[in-house]
């Protein structure tokens, strides 16, 4: 499946204002994810394609710069202090995220699932906001900074769906060349998905990579400071009525959204 790995400068050789260094050095970085906290050189290596010598290089530079920190235990790496506040000016900016969190968590609350907004990344969309159920059956597993491909993720088909055709067809068709199985795997869901968006106003995704949990999408119309924001909410469905999914959580996830849509209108 496509994630954060995924390199994106093959179709840079030939630009010369194209720092592939510097490309390189921030692809190791986004090599470490909640699951993999902890990579060795060996492993750098193999998920870049570069050479062990020049991953040593690069580790041991951003570890210099407290972008990395060396556990001397394992011989492993795992991202440094640094990332966090590299990261935080830009969540700072998104000021919307102040203003969804209320109806975010009362949401969270009401249907024991998780609410989060997001933003693209590349093929993929990155939480920049999420609000999590105390309920023991609530999923867990969102959180800000997860990443998930637009392919595969409800939000990326909220996004999809939003766009104006020839848009989408440019980003499908980047999906289609750059990653061929997953676009084997969800062409037809995306295409169920816009379908679904122009008739319902939100988007279901019923594969999901946990057993039992089910996404609904809904985009923002607008964008907001130049970026498209995104909304979704996951539950787990085996605590759900029937038909709670489809007629409780996607009209509420776009009343919610379209007043979210509604406040930011400029007088």
């Amino acid at each position: 499946m496509l994630n954060a790995r995924t390199p994106i400068y093959e179709d840079t050789l030939e630009d010369r204002q194209f720092a592939t260094t510097l490309a390189r050095g921030l692809e190791i970085l986004r090599c470490f994810t909640p699951e993999e906290p902890f990579l060795g050189n060996k492993e750098l290596s193999e998920r870049t394609g570069l050479p062990r010598p020049t991953i040593s290089r690069f580790t041991y530079t951003l570890v210099r710069l407290g972008y990395l920190r060396h556990d001397t235990g394992s011989g492993k790496y795992q991202l440094g202090s640094a990332t966090v506040s590299l990261g935080y000016p830009m969540l700072a900016r998104v000021r919307i995220r102040q203003l969804v969190r209320p109806a975010m968590g009362d949401m969270a609350d009401r249907y024991g699932c998780s609410v989060s907004m997001g933003i693209r990344d590349r093929l993929g969309i990155v939480y920049v906001e999420t609000s999590r159920s105390r309920a023991v059956f609530a999923p867990q597993f969102s959180d800000v900074g997860r990443w998930l491909p637009l392919a595969a993720s409800s939000t990326g088909h909220a996004y999809l769906a939003a766009c104006a055709a020839t848009e989408r067809e440019s980003i499908l068709n980047e999906i289609r060349v750059k990653t061929p199985e997953v676009w084997q795997e969800y062409q037809k869901a995306i295409e169920r998905s816009v379908r679904d968006f122009s008739r319902d106003g939100f988007c279901i995704l019923h594969k999901h990579e946990y057993p039992g949990v089910r996404a609904v999408g809904v985009p923002m119309l607008r964008p907001i400071d130049g970026e498209r924001f995104v909304f979704n909410c996951v539950a787990n469905v085996q605590h759900l009525r029937k038909g709670t999914l489809e007629h409780e959580i996607g009209p509420h996830l776009v009343a919610m959204v379209k007043a979210f849509e509604r406040s930011l209108k400029p007088e």
